[in-house]
């Protein structure tokens, strides 16, 4: 005697037919014609970045940003996040909602507050013109997208870290400590260790984030270009698609390679 529900086959095929041609309307086929875009212009549309002197200049000063990105956002939340695990006080978890909260702001935002910070009329440039040093700003150029990126990626990093730390086995350390370890000794050996695979996934999150960034990239990246706004360049004010798709290629291959060799070096599936 059969108990509870079996559905059939046709049933199953019927409840996952939108979701099919959800996926294929707005994924597969997007993805297909963004494939086959650069190639009616020439297979050599496809290495384009590689050809061009400007675009490969845009995609070396994209990964130079997004390398120094992920190194400091992981270095000061890897910090943050552990020395936040590890002690307990009042108001900590007000402090830690302060900090991640950057997190609800879109880039644009993040963006707009670096100009209010280092732009024209920004604040450093009110206190170095009361100073007789004149409008120093900074916002524009490479110095205003690292803190921009950093800013909007830190709140992940020590957020991540916290997590990590805290559901890590203290025994550990403390049997560390009783072998006579010293501090060095154990972050060496115990906390490098238990974090690598949060290390990883999360600096491939962050440098994945920094190579896409666009909206904070669209408001500060006037002096400095990075290849998000190459490819915005190239689709609406040139309206050459097949190098725009061809750019969004690369890029879309360097983000997806940082995230597969993270999961791969990792050995897990968390990201």
């Amino acid at each position: 005697m059969r108990h509870g529900f079996a559905p059939s086959h046709a049933l199953l095929l019927a409840c996952a037919a939108p979701a099919v041609a959800f996926f294929a309307a707005f994924w597969l086929l997007p993805v297909a014609l963004l494939l086959a875009l650069p190639a009616g212009k020439g297979w050599a549309t496809y290495f384009a970045v590689l050809t061009h002197t400007r675009y490969l200049h845009s995609l070396l000063q994209t990964l130079g940003l997004s390398l120094m990105v992920t190194l400091a956002t992981l270095v000061l939340g890897a910090l943050v996040g552990i020395t936040l695990a590890r002690q307990r006080f009042r108001g900590r978890q007000l402090l830690l909602s302060l900090l991640t909260l950057p997190l609800s702001f879109p880039g644009v935002i993040v963006g707009f507050f670096m100009i209010l910070l280092g732009g024209r009329q920004g604040l450093v440039a009110d206190l170095s013109d009361a100073l007789g040093l004149g409008r120093t700003t900074f916002a524009y150029g490479l110095t205003g997208l690292f803190l921009a990126y950093l800013y909007f990626s830190l709140p992940r990093a020590i957020a991540t870290y916290t997590a990590a730390a805290g559901a890590m086995d203290a025994a550990l350390e403390e049997a560390a400590r009783s072998l006579g370890a010293s501090r060095w000794r154990v972050a060496r050996d115990v906390w490098l260790p238990e974090l690598a695979a949060t290390t990883l996934g999360c600096g491939a999150i962050v440098f994945a984030t920094a190579m896409g960034a666009f909206g904070t990239a669209f408001t500060l990246a006037s002096k400095f270009e990075v290849l998000p706004i190459t490819i915005y360049n190239e689709f609406t004010n040139y309206a050459n698609f097949a190098l725009a798709a061809s750019l969004s290629i690369t890029l879309g291959l360097i983000t997806w390679l940082a995230l597969w060799a993270a999961r791969r070096a990792s050995g897990t599936a968390a990201f």
